[in-house]
């Protein structure tokens, strides 16, 4: 089972140069988290190259993806890997909050737990 594109909340393309945000399925994000994830991809392609992604699993996980097109020598595998690890490290509070929220508003969990 493979990522919905709904399920992309942001990314971005050293090829191109370009950012991307899921404004449609996201836009009510804080503008705080927004910009705290405009920064991780950007500079993350910056660094390394490439085309990064985060994405929500189906169960609400996280998902940190990068990848590179065949052509690009430039493109360091094992850099994009351990920059990915430490992207997860350092913001693991925001990517726990971002699954708290996908699990809340996306799939409906835990909102009638004051109630239970």
């Amino acid at each position: 089972m493979g990522i919905s594109e709904n399920n992309v909340i942001c990314g971005a393309n050293a090829y191109e140069q370009k950012y991307y945000f899921n404004e449609k399925e996201y836009g009510n994000l804080p503008e705080s988290i927004k910009e705290e994830l405009h920064i991780i991809c950007v500079l993350f392609t910056e660094e390394v190259g490439g085309i990064f992604t985060i994405a929500f699993e189906e169960d609400g996980g996280i998902l940190l993806n990068t990848a590179a097109d065949d052509a690009d020598y430039l493109y360091d595998e094992v850099s994009a890997g351990l920059l990915v690890g430490e992207i997860r490290r350092k913001r693991q509070e925001l990517f726990e909050s971002l699954s708290l929220y996908y699990e809340t508003f996306k799939l409906g969990r835990g909102l009638n737990a004051a109630g239970d």
